[in-house]
């Protein structure tokens, strides 16, 4: 029998409980799934999962008479467009950052995570991901959605707070990362691509609990539980910590809680989730080095309901409320500078998708309404309409605005034995624009020559409207506009893949054609910052290798795990006004190397090393001694206005882990060189980061 045929004519798999989720399949088979080669592939998404209408489970690459391999990857059914589709017949490159490569990482934070894919740029003003700014392809941190098991998460205020995140490491299965416009997927926020984190879902009971201590007075603790009542299960974690941080002005303390339940009934499934994260931090020259002695806070809640129906038609409703309080100081203690906000956000889905001859076809509607009430952002309140802040007696919110969002997508999905069409389209009207529906469409085609082979060309329109911040922001250090227009993407990417047994490759090529980006620049050395449209093209060449050395040799070897990665950008920017200074578009990482080695050491001892080597585009500006300001008697520091280049830098973290039964003890150091460098305008990073703790499993 040829290779095709038997691929197309396997048994199906049968799901005995299912969700609209790109995680729900793991739940179901109510046991450990293994990966495979996918699970050290950090390139693409798997955007969302579930069974396929009659049944058929697609198998993945693997090499004929290879009958575990297959089984192993037959387990995991993937796509990146609405409609559910296998790993397989998606249209576009995927791949998973599993649970295996997340806890051999050494990664401090959740956000560290993302520094493994080779085409996301991860900027961080601090240790441990406090505040963090991620992008993919060279854009900006607000041209991304980021998703919390499928539900977005994206900030309306500033990109800056949308990686607030109230789960740990510990509580993710996997990450999902999408490259490129993907708005007729995840609507009008996913301009420049999308990253989805997957939560664990034990299906019985069981309890964990960790804590870790280590450098700069750095301590941290959590703990997780599962439980299953009935047909519902209920999974809860918390955890929390404190540093002194690894700079001046860098301390931090932080807590989270995350509860996720979910129903299964025989027409019928729910899943339900709720988080809650708090953090304070010492925020050393984040916004301006001007002003050294910085300081904010942060106040996020999250929750959301979602179902899905068992009929031949799949209804998929979805509905979600946020809210996020966020206070600034300037100078840290005092009123000078200082605002206040608080954004709520809450939305409903409507959606369904059906399988029949001619395809699988997918439909949906969202409602998403998005205000703020602040300090400093917006139209003034009148006086009978302000309204307390949050925790603080005596300050009213002065200011607000809002904004809905009303959007209608369509997809179709046409799969044949070799090939996959996938095409839609987004109708999306915001009242911040106008009242006229503006059409975002895209397409994805695949041709598979054999279960191995995979080569993939898409086309996708995106869009993002200016955040608060950009439109209101004023300090003594930045100006917005509010006459800023939403920005537009045209993304073509030509992408192709091979999997065989322990070896997997992938290569990219894109070009984003970007018009209206919004940034913030200088125009001269002694001006503030203005929000401003710009027309740029981001365009790169991508290539990651993966081995897998026990599947490739068929043996138990030393060295278990090779991943190198390696992206090449370039911009070209289309106007002519003369900048000073760009601080987020224009710098761009140029070059981009991870790679990473697993190996064994003795018995159930191992060790992980990531090296990731990176040289940015653009300047900053350096700041010298510091001084008390004798007007405002405030802390100042001085510059000369000169540009300083970005330099490029290596870092190489390690993680040594034994791993028990029921336990494990680790050591992880991060930037175990103690690189100094910068990353982030002048915000200095800390040098070696050594961490040492423990887990147990009960």
């Amino acid at each position: 029998m040829r290779q095709e045929q038997r691929f197309f004519k396997k048994k199906a798999v049968k799901w005995h409980r299912f969700e609209n989720r790109g995680y729900c399949a793991f739940a179901s088979l109510k046991r450990v799934v293994c990966i495979g080669i996918l699970s050290a592939s950090t390139l693409s998404i798997a955007a969302k999962a579930q069974e396929t209408q009659g049944g058929s489970a697609t198998q993945q690459p693997v090499h004929e008479g290879d009958e575990q391999e297959e089984q192993r990857l037959d387990e995991l059914t993937v796509s990146g467009s609405m409609a559910p589709l296998s790993l397989l017949q998606s249209a576009r490159i995927v791949g998973v950052l599993s649970r295996e490569d997340i806890q051999q990482s050494g990664a401090q934070s959740v956000n560290d995570l993302f520094k493994l894919a080779p085409g996301v740029d991860v900027r961080q003003r601090g240790g441990f991901g406090i505040q963090t700014d991620i992008s993919i392809d060279g854009g900006t941190f607000d041209q991304i959605t980021i998703l919390l098991n499928g539900v977005n998460i994206t900030n309306p205020h500033t990109g800056h707070l949308s990686a607030d995140f109230p789960v740990s490491i510990s509580d993710i299965e996997r990450i999902e990362i999408l490259e490129g416009a993907a708005s007729r997927v995840y609507g009008s926020t996913a301009f420049g691509g999308a990253l989805n984190i997957v939560t664990r879902r034990d299906p019985s009971a069981s309890a964990t609990v960790g804590m870790r201590g280590g450098s700069f007075g750095t301590f941290d603790a959590e703990a997780r539980g599962s439980l299953k009542l009935l047909d519902s299960h209920h999974r809860l974690s918390g955890g929390g910590g404190r540093s002194d941080g690894g700079t001046a002005n860098s301390d931090w303390r932080r807590g989270q809680l995350y509860y996720q339940g979910d129903l299964d009934r025989k027409d019928f499934s729910l899943d339900w989730q709720f988080g809650f994260s708090r953090k304070a931090y010492g925020a050393n020259t984040f916004y301006s080095a001007t002003y050294p002695d910085q300081f904010e806070r942060n106040e996020r809640y999250i929750a959301s309901v979602s179902g899905e129906t068992k009929g031949v038609f799949r209804f998929t409703p979805k509905a979600y409320w946020q809210r996020s309080y966020d206070n600034f100081e300037l100078v840290r203690g005092k009123r000078f500078g200082e605002n206040f906000h608080r954004t709520d956000i809450h939305g409903i889905q409507l959606g369904g998708h059906i399988a029949w001859l001619g395809g699988r076809t997918a439909v949906a509607t969202e409602m998403r309404h998005e205000g703020i009430l602040s300090t400093s952002l917006g139209h003034d309140l009148d006086a009978g309409a302000r309204v307390s802040v949050h925790n603080n007696k005596g300050i009213d919110y002065t200011r607000e605005d809002n904004r809905t969002n009303v959007s209608f997508s369509l997809e179709h999905n046409i799969l044949l034995p070799h090939w996959t069409l996938s095409a839609g389209l987004l109708a999306n009207m915001n009242t911040c624009i106008d009242h006229r529906f503006r059409l975002y469409p895209g397409a994805d085609l695949a041709w598979r020559p054999d279960t191995r082979w995979k080569v993939s060309l898409s086309y996708n329109k995106g869009l993002r409207l200016p955040t608060f911040t950009d439109l209101y922001y004023k300090s003594p250090t930045h100006n917005g506009n509010t006459d800023l227009r939403a920005e537009e993407n045209h993304s073509l990417q030509l992408a192709a893949r091979y999997s065989g047994r322990g070896f997997s490759t992938t290569v990219r090529g894109f070009h984003h054609r970007g018009r209206r980006l919004i940034d913030w620049v200088m125009y001269s050395a002694d001006d503030t910052y203005h929000s401003a449209n710009f027309n740029l093209d981001n365009s790169g060449l991508q290539g990651e290798v993966t081995l897998d050395l026990p599947q490739l040799l068929g043996k138990n070897v030393f060295v278990e795990g090779i991943r190198v990665g390696y992206t090449y950008m370039h911009q070209k920017r289309h106007d002519h006004t003369p900048i000073y200074r760009s601080n987020y578009a224009m710098e761009y990482l140029r070059h981009k190397l991870v790679a990473s080695l697993h190996h064994r050491i003795v018995s159930h001892l191992s060790a992980t090393w990531n090296l990731r080597w990176q040289d940015r585009m653009g300047q900053y500006i350096r700041f010298g001694t510091t001084y008390t300001d004798p007007a405002t008697g405030f802390l100042r520091a001085q510059t000369d206005g000169r540009l300083v280049d970005y330099t490029p830098y290596a870092t190489l973290d390690v993680k040594l882990q034994w791993t028990g039964s029921r336990y494990r003890i680790f050591v992880e150091g991060t930037n175990v060189t103690a690189r100094r460098y910068y990353d982030l305008s002048g915000v200095r990073q800390p040098g070696a980061w050594v961490m040492a703790g423990a887990a147990w499993d009960f």
